[in-house]
């Protein structure tokens, strides 16, 4: 199966429809206790409707921890990552993990109509390979040594 020819919609199919958000307006010790609560990498950040940024684990080791920042007063508009990269639910997974690789992100919103319909990790993206590759291994073993139909 080409990657460049199945969609990310594959992979939002496979995987729970929550996306976890959080007021920009919050502080980032809130922010990470979200993130824990729901073992998450990353956390949306919006304002009354729009996504406005993204906020990771890189962002709390560089801009909190590495800058000797205060969690507790520190906010999410101060820290985030408000020129975030996102795709759109017809994004291929090859572009996907391209896009992944080549800027060092492991996790992209997807967006369509200017609405945020899921997030794709780089453990979704490997799960969803992982499991491409033991079908098609499966499918060979099937045909190599399975009774042969004709």
């Amino acid at each position: 199966m080409p990657l460049n020819k199945v969609s990310v919609a594959v992979l939002l199919k496979e995987k729970s429809t929550s996306v976890y958000c959080i007021a920009v307006n919050s502080t980032v010790k809130a922010a990470v206790s979200e993130m824990n609560r729901q073992r998450v990498g990353s956390i949306i950040v919006k304002d009354a409707e729009n996504v406005v940024g993204i906020f990771t684990e890189r962002d709390v080791l560089t801009r909190i921890v590495a800058a000797g920042r205060d969690a507790k007063t520190t906010t999410l508009s101060e820290v985030m990552t408000p020129d975030f990269l996102s795709i759109t639910q017809d994004t291929s997974v090859e572009d996907a993990m391209q896009m992944m690789t080549d800027k060092r992100v492991r996790h992209l919103p997807v967006i369509d109509d200017q609405q945020l319909i899921g997030l794709i990790s780089i453990g979704d993206v490997t799960r969803w390979l992982l499991k491409v590759n033991e079908m098609e291994a499966e499918n060979l073993r099937n045909y190599v040594f399975g009774e042969y139909p004709g």
